[in-house]
């Protein structure tokens, strides 16, 4: 991972749970005066950028689709044109792109173009995917939408909208069903779209301003009821594991620890045969190991079919040595997916 790369936010959440709103209140902090921003629309007809408030540098309204599908192209195409312009010196030298989405785009197909375009990748690094949820409707949206709880699902910060309006009992609800759902993410409380922008951006492994790692706040281990070390039997429910997910089960959230170092090819071809056998249902892939094969510690990163290419770190964090590996899957028996690690691994749980 490069710091010379710029950061990409990626700000999504479902119709109507208050992304413009939260944009309009980060685009008045001085720590975004040097920020691109794209904005996408479903439709021919651009309409919501004329809610976003005039910022210093470019504001480009993308409107030949929906951005998770039909305009993969063009956002490659927009963000290299952009990195070309901002080098010669036709736009000013933003510091930040800060795409938003329509309300029924699909995080995934997104974060692929982001990671796998070699345009993309040569300028930019993704940074994190900001997820708006409405506190009033949310829980609906959860039930009936399968955007909007991927959307919730992928997010490395969540943004509870519209609390003002929402009763104590409820937008509590809503924050134990989405601390479920997606451990590992911080949910942020906004009545009003107010918000403060180093609680939302540099969400990566790398934080650009002190250059320092931050592998605890990325895979954000501790967050998850499911965490268990490999190798170790614990007391659990009926298949041996804990239900966090009990509101949507379909999705669930499993972490994973290995004491011992590992050896990459086994864990690679572990991970690759997830992919194959279940891209579809891989969510998100992050991990950290320590491969018996590499004197500094590798990370991973995968999103359905797609892995970001292996990043050696140049130092351990901390003096933790563990490998440790999240995942968020929909529709999978995380039972098996551990166990095929362990397998491949080489790695027995304990009688």
């Amino acid at each position: 991972m490069n710091l010379r790369k710029i950061p990409v936010s990626l700000i999504t959440g479902f119709l109507g749970s208050g992304k413009t709103t939260l944009l309009n209140c980060l685009l008045r902090d001085p720590l975004l005066r040097n920020v691109l921003v794209l904005i996408n629309e479903f439709g021919e007809i651009g309409l919501d950028h004329h809610l976003v408030e005039s910022v210093d540098g470019d504001l480009m309204v993308m409107t030949s689709g929906c951005l998770c599908c039909t305009i993969q192209t063009d956002l490659a195409k927009t963000l290299h044109g952009m990195a070309i312009r901002r080098a010669e010196g036709e736009v000013p030298a933003f510091q930040r792109v800060v795409l938003e989405t329509t309300g029924l785009a699909d995080p995934a197909p997104i974060i692929h173009t982001l990671m796998q375009n070699s345009l993309i990748a040569a300028q930019y690094r993704l940074d994190g995917v900001i997820s708006t949820v409405d506190a009033v409707n949310g829980s609906v949206q959860l039930d009936r939408q399968p955007e909007a709880l991927k959307q919730a699902a992928m997010a490395d910060r969540m943004v509870l909208t519209k609390t003002d309006l929402a009763t104590s009992h409820a937008e509590e609800a809503l924050r134990q069903r989405l601390r479920a759902l997606n451990p590992a993410a911080p949910i942020l409380a906004s009545a009003r779209g107010e918000a403060e922008p180093p609680r939302l951006f540099d969400a990566g492994l790398y934080n650009p301003n002190t250059k320092s790692l931050d592998v605890r706040r990325w895979l954000n281990a501790a967050a998850y009821e499911t965490h268990r070390d490999v190798g170790h039997a614990h007391a659990h429910g009926e298949d041996g594991h804990p239900d966090v997910n009990r509101h949507d089960s379909s999705i669930r959230a499993l972490c994973l620890a290995v004491e011992q170092p590992i050896e990459w090819k086994s864990f690679a071809a572990w991970a690759q045969d997830l992919a194959d056998r279940h891209g579809a249902s891989l969510l998100r892939l992050k991990a950290i190991l320590n491969s018996r094969d590499h004197a500094r510690p590798l990370v991973v990163h995968g999103v359905q079919h797609l892995f970001h290419p292996v990043v050696e770190l140049p130092a351990w964090p901390d003096d933790d040595r563990r490998s440790r590996i999240v995942l968020i899957t929909r529709d999978l028996n995380t039972a098996d997916i551990e166990a095929q690690l362990r397998a491949h691994l080489g790695v027995r749980q304990a009688a």
